[in-house]
Order: C-alpha cells, then sequence, then structure tokens
C-alpha cells in the first residue's frame, strides 16, 4: 500500500522543504501539507490545520487514509521565552493531538523534531553525548525533552513507530527563520547578499552545532527509511553537521563579499545560547543508519549566497 504522509506544520522553515523533498519521494498526491495558516504554491494537496484541535487532525488523517505524520509545529526557543506558558501548551498539546491520533488509527510511523535546546548548563559543553544530562534552560527545551520521553513511551507502551533527531541549528534559503537562538545564521546572509550590515544578537565567540538544510532533510529521510530494527534510540537521535561562531561565519561571508560588515550586540537569546553545547558527538546515528554530513561551513556559504543572490536579483 503506497504511503500517505501528513505534514503538520508544513510552512515553517523545515517543513515548507521537508514537504517538497517528501512530495519527491512519495509523490505529489501522497503527501499533504497543513499549517495553521493557507498555504501557497504547493504541488500536492494542502488544507488548514489548528495542531490543537484533535478532532480536525483526525478527520484529516480519516479523509487522505494517512499513513505517516510529520510533526513539526512547534513555537521556538526566543519565541517561547517571551510567553511560557503559551509556548508550552501549543508544544506539547499539538504533540500529544499527534501521538494519540497515531496510536488510535495504527500509523505505521511518526517522525517529531526535537533539539539541541534539550541541554542546558549541565550537559558536556563540547562533544555533548548521545545520553547526557537533559536540564534545559528554555520552555522550549522543556517541552522537546518531555516530548522525546512521550515519543520514547508510546513506543514501548504501544508499539507506536516514533522517531525523532535533536536538530542543531539550521540554515536556509527557502524561507525566513522563526524565532530561534540560531537565526542569526540565516539573517546574516540575507544582509550580506543585499550589501547591508549587520548587528548580530550574539558574541562573535559564540560556537553553535549547525546544520544546512540540504544535510537536515537528508538525516529526516535517511532516519525515516532506515529499518526499525536498526534503530537503537527511541528519544531523539543527536545530530551535527558543524560547529562555527559568528565571527568565523562572517570570516566565511567575507571571502565571497569583501565588504561586508558586521557589529554585535548580544541580546536576551546569548544567555540561552551560553546554556547550548558547542559541538553535538552524533556517533549513534552515525553507526546505525549511516549519517554523515555532507557541507561544511565555506561550502554552505558559497551555496547559500549563491541562491540568496538568484532571489534577490
Amino acid at each position: 500500500m503506497q504511503d500517505k504522509i501528513l505534514v503538520v506544520g508544513a510552512g515553517g522553515q523545515i517543513g515548507a522543504v521537508l514537504t517538497e523533498a517528501l512530495r519527491e519521494a512519495y509523490g505529489p498526491d501522497n503527501v499533504i501539507a497543513t499549517d495553521l495558516r493557507p498555504l501557497t504554491g504547493q504541488s500536492g494537496p494542502s488544507e488548514i490545520l489548528d495542531a490543537l484541535d484533535g478532532n480536525a487532525l483526525t478527520e484529516l488523517v480519516k479523509k487522505y487514509h494517512v499513513t505517516q505524520i510529520y510533526h513539526l509545529a512547534a513555537i521556538l526557543s526566543a519565541t517561547g521565552e517571551k510567553n511560557p506558558m503559551w509556548a508550552w501548551d501549543v508544544n506539547m498539546r499539538s504533540l500529544f493531538n499527534v501521538l494519540e491520533v497515531s496510536r488510535e488509527n495504527q500509523l505505521s510511523k511518526v517522525y517529531f523534531p526535537s533539539s539541541i535546546a534539550v541541554f542546558g548548563l549541565q550537559a558536556a559543553p563540547a562533544m555533548t553525548p548521545q545520553y547526557s544530562v537533559l536540564i534545559p534552560e528554555t520552555v522550549y527545551g522543556i517541552s522537546k525533552v518531555a516530548g522525546e520521553n512521550w515519543t520514547n513511551y508510546y513506543y514501548h507502551r504501544y508499539g507506536l513507530d516514533v522517531r525523532s533527531l535533536r536538530y542543531p541549528g539550521i540554515i536556509g534559503y527557502q524561507s525566513m527563520p522563526g524565532g530561534g537562538t540560531t537565526d542569526y545564521a540565516v539573517d546574516i546572509y540575507h544582509y550580506a547578499v543585499q550589501g547591508k550590515p549587520y548587528e548580530c544578537f550574539l558574541r562573535a565567540d559564540t560556537p553553535l552545532p549547525m546544520l544546512y538544510m540540504p544535510d537536515a532533510i537528508r538525516a529526516t529521510l535517511q532516519l525515516m527509511e532506515a529499518p526499525a530494527n536498526a534503530l537503537s534510540v527511541r528519544t531523539s537521535y543527536n545530530l551535527a553537521g558543524m560547529t562555527f561562531n559568528p565571527g568565523e561565519i562572517t570570516a566565511s561571508i567575507q571571502k565571497e563579499v569583501p565588504d561586508f560588515r558586521v557589529t554585535y550586540k548580544p541580546d536576551f537569546r546569548q544567555a540561552i545560547a551560553d546554556s547550548w553545547p558547542a559541538s553535538i558527538d552524533d556517533s549513534a546515528a552515525r553507526k546505525d543508519w549511516g549519517w554523515k554530513p555532507e557541507y561544511d561551513l565555506d561550502a554552505m556559504t558559497r551555496d547559500m549566497l549563491l541562491h540568496l543572490g538568484e532571489q534577490y536579483g
């Protein structure tokens, strides 16, 4: 039987790109894109969906005979700190809706993205291991830790095949960032292409783990296509690509745009970044399903500037 995939939060930074990648893999008509707002320019079916409405979610699962759900809707780290109770409510209620409808309708697979935000100051600051102390500093991180434990519970208690990745900062040209602490690494390219100076909200020497969008999408598809018996992690896999700080990404851009200038004015997001690891040990993902990134910083910079240059004309 052909899989039917429902993407919840298909209008977000990752969702928009992942939806199209899934349509290339499974066929446009077999991937249903949903978001809180109408989606435009879709190559396949799309629906408006409030992920907090469990009944509406159930109706779509039945309407399209859905077999897999990719649950990408969430309030991110920086936005969540402005209204923590709202962020907790959205992140957790939407996840429970997805888990319950998947259990009740016996879906074959569920994808739930986690984040390096699960780590806090008590975790190893470099090459943070797969199994580490998880005491996050943000409500986003708290919700992701809780989500990881619930997905693990649904796997062991109900046999629901839930899979997850702890994304580092994701960088892509396809859409604007959505309120995360690593968003500077997307914004900075937009300013460089437009010939504008950039004011960074982190210190120049703040290293963070990052991943280029093509690698993030490839990792997600590889995990979801891996045999279930190959997977040893049922909370969320550590995932790594590259580590750099704002000063290093600036230097990388200046190789291509010599006149580009950056100033630094740290704000509340600096404390969030300081609580996260500088690098991640993703050896479990490499061992279990063959993960390996393809892009380094300079390769990503050249590709970002090329595509954004086309967008800005």
